[in-house]
């Protein structure tokens, strides 16, 4: 359990890593907020999502799916809750402000997901 949560962490980190600097160098616009933070918050949310369920697996491996959706759900409310007044304050977003808070949002979903679904695979 250990190696497959280190090996996680270490993926997630590298998918932090190209993705950010992907993104931010193909974006030509300014934002009206931090790409950086936004990814960093995603990537730490994603391990602390995988971490949970991890965790929960190994102890109660029925209610691991049940803990992943009731994480994903708390994941966008912290989002939320932490670039209220940063992001969600300007009434019109930009197309390019836009696409930088869906992008990261998809690509660590996707990822936790399969990650997630890992996990639930070889705990049955």
């Amino acid at each position: 359990m250990i190696k497959r949560i280190s090996y996680a962490i270490v993926a997630i980190l590298l998918l932090f890593l190209i993705v950010f600097n992907l993104h931010d160098y193909i974006n030509s616009q300014p934002l009206s907020f931090s790409l950086l933070k936004v990814y960093v918050f995603h990537a730490i949310a994603a391990s602390f999502v995988y971490l949970v369920v991890e965790l929960i697996a190994s102890k109660l491996p029925n209610q691991a799916g049940y803990a992943y959706l009731m994480l994903i759900f708390f994941k966008i409310g912290a989002f939320v809750l932490v670039f209220q007044s940063s992001v969600f304050s300007k009434a019109i977003l930009s197309q390019s402000d836009r696409i930088g808070l869906i992008v990261p949002l998809f690509i660590f979903l996707i990822f936790e997901a399969y990650l997630v679904y890992k996990v639930l695979i070889v705990n049955d």
